[in-house]
């Protein structure tokens, strides 16, 4: 294996213009899934959007690897050191397909259970368990995908994750429509056939990836390496990793109880909020790619000791994503029934979502300062403290007052929109605080001497 030519630092507007248009594209697949699966009815789109919190609850832990290592490499890269960002790369891949197999033992073995610990109705069983039967049977394709695609990111080779997502959403766009509707004479499988897509659109996908990791980083994987793994890189992985994952797990396992509330309101409620999140995450998806961009230039920043250029980024960062995302709000919100039209005929849908929409304007500009300032923290070291806090706001505030709106005062879903929109408020809040009061700067100091001293982690009292 030969080490990484070290290369010119990126700017943010490099770094974070690939991203925005990958995360667009990774959008897309859900919601072409989602408009492909409509035409079979609304009962499918709920049963796909109850199935489909199971791979992304996986996805969060394939991520947990990927963003620590993201990190990790973004901070040897910082320094110069090509030799141990290849090292990184190396554990990643390896311990996240180990991951991706055991996950996807698990779905394909007992997809039955774990939809209806999800309380899906028995009528959508019909739909749901072949979705999560076939997509989560190959999530160990996406485990390797992540760590590959991360890999690609943190030693600037943005644009490389974003050809290859483009790739997949054409894939996957025209065998929907081929299985779907049964064109060239292949056989209508409905929610099925849309699964066969999805899934080959992910084999694809992982093959071109493997071949960018060898041209671009000059790194190709012997069996040896999935097996003799060293315990020095994964604790510098989950040390960043796991509080992440623990930060993203908690928020979607407090969104599948959130679901479960709506779930008890009827399928036209559940209907509902899949069509209706579909459309947030079109706006989302700018805060994600700003957040994604921030974290990898201020791990080089930190790397190469740079810590005032970091606190500068990050706020500018903030100011930007403000203005972008409540433009970007406003626009949907404005245009909400006829681009909610465009996935279900029931006015009462239509109508509702269009109204959750509009309650979002207020939403998501909260939203940004969870995104941009935890990818940032993340990025110095400092990755325990938005765990912490996540784990109080969702548990504490979150949850209980969504069912106190939603279900026991009869708000239904506006009452849940409310809900969620208070939490991310008061989180957001409090991360800004932690950045302005540069509470992550030993944090930072501790991860570029790691990278000074091959590794060692020294320890940071957590305040």
């Amino acid at each position: 294996m030969n080490s990484t030519t070290t290369k010119a630092a990126p700017t943010l507007l490099q770094i974070a213009w690939p991203i925005f248009i990958e995360q667009a594209l990774r959008i897309l697949i859900g919601v072409v899934d989602t408009f492909m699966v409509a035409h079979v009815s609304d009962g499918a789109v709920a049963a796909l959007g109850v199935a489909n919190q199971f791979v992304v609850l996986s996805l969060i832990c394939f991520n947990f690897i990927g963003i620590g290592a993201s990190v990790v490499i973004t901070h040897h890269v910082g320094a110069g050191d090509a030799k141990g960002a290849e090292k990184i790369v190396t554990t990643a891949i390896a311990v996240n397909t180990w991951i991706g197999l055991v996950i996807s033992l698990v779905a394909f073995t007992c997809a039955t259970p774990l939809l209806r610990l999800m309380q899906l109705p028995d009528e959508l069983m019909v739909h749901a368990r072949p979705f999560l039967t076939l997509m989560g049977g190959t999530l160990f394709m996406e485990s390797m995908n992540v760590s590959l695609g991360a890999s690609l990111r943190a030693h600037g080779h943005t644009r490389d994750a974003m050809v290859v997502t483009t790739l997949q959403n054409v894939i996957n766009i025209a065998g929907s429509c081929v299985l779907l509707f049964g064109l060239f004479g292949a056989p209508k499988m409905g929610v099925t056939g849309v699964a066969l897509a999805s899934v080959f659109s992910r084999v694809v996908a992982s093959l071109i990836l493997w071949v960018l990791l060898d041209r671009r980083l000059k790194l190709m994987l012997r069996a040896r390496d999935f097996v003799d793994i060293r315990l020095d890189r994964i604790k510098r992985i989950l040390h960043i990793g796991l509080p992440a994952a623990g930060e993203h797990m908690s928020y979607w396992v407090s969104l599948m109880v959130i679901t479960s509330f709506v779930a008890r309101l009827g399928a036209e409620s559940l209907a509902m909020m899949t069509y209706t999140r579909q459309a947030q995450l079109l706006v989302i998806l700018f805060s994600i790619a700003l957040g994604l961009g921030t974290e990898l230039l201020i791990g080089r920043l930190v790397g190469a000791g740079d810590f005032a250029g970091a606190y500068r980024e990050v706020m500018r960062s903030v100011r930007i994503g403000f203005a972008i995302s409540t433009a970007a709000i406003v626009i949907v919100a404005a245009c909400g029934k006829p681009l909610l039209s465009q996935f279900s005929h029931d006015p009462v849908v239509i109508t509702g979502g269009a109204v959750l929409l509009l309650m979002s304007i207020p939403y998501e500009p909260g939203r940004v300062l969870n995104i941009v300032i935890i990818n940032a923290l993340r990025a110095t070291g400092d990755a325990r403290f938005p765990i912490s806090i996540a784990m109080v706001s969702q548990w504490c505030f979150s949850v209980p007052l969504c069912w106190l709106f939603g279900l026991k005062l009869g708000w239904g879903l506006p009452g849940v929109w409310v809900a969620m929109m208070i939490e991310e408020w008061a989180r957001g809040l409090m991360m800004l605080w932690r950045w302005r009061k540069r509470s992550w700067l030993p944090y930072a100091q501790r991860s570029r001497d790691a990278v000074a001293k091959g590794g060692q982690l020294p320890m940071v009292s957590e305040t």
